[in-house]
């Protein structure tokens, strides 16, 4: 378990990783809140829910929480750099399934619904499960401390 856990944890990525986790967790967070909670003009689990098995995604009210729990509670780890990789894997899983059942069909860009914008948050995520968090992270405290106390 702690060979599992330093290898979630470790990172060779510097700071630079700060840089892109900030505002991705910034933005996940706030999608997620307003699926969960509807926030920030969402519509919340019921009206999220609706809408997604309207699109067939069923069930609607289970995968607007496993979204919106992706999204927000993601987003968390990812903007505090705790257990990154893990959460950016969930969130890159997530930007597909909402690029090609939501997005693909109207394009690429997004003034046409398309799916340019879950394109970057796919592609800063996969950038994030193979960078790590970086040193300014819960991450890195982590992998110090059990590399201290191996």
């Amino acid at each position: 378990m702690k060979t599992l856990l330093t290898t979630l944890t470790s990172s060779k990525a510097g700071y630079a990783a700060l840089a892109l986790r900030l505002p991705i967790g910034i933005i996940f967070m706030a999608h997620g809140a307003q699926k969960l909670f509807a926030w920030f003009g969402g519509y919340g689990l019921e009206g999220t829910g609706a809408w997604m098995e309207s699109i067939g995604l069923a069930p609607g009210y289970l995968m607007a929480l496993m979204a919106g729990s992706a999204e927000f509670f993601g987003g968390l780890f990812i903007l505090l750099g705790l257990l990154t990789r893990p959460a950016a894997l969930a969130l890159a899983g997530t930007m597909i399934v909402a690029i090609f059942t939501v997005h693909f069909e109207n394009g690429l860009f997004m003034s046409n619904n398309g799916y340019e914008f879950g394109l970057a948050l796919l592609a800063a995520s996969i950038s994030l499960v193979f960078s790590g968090a970086g040193k300014a992270s819960l991450d890195a405290l982590i992998s110090n401390k059990l590399t201290q106390h191996a």
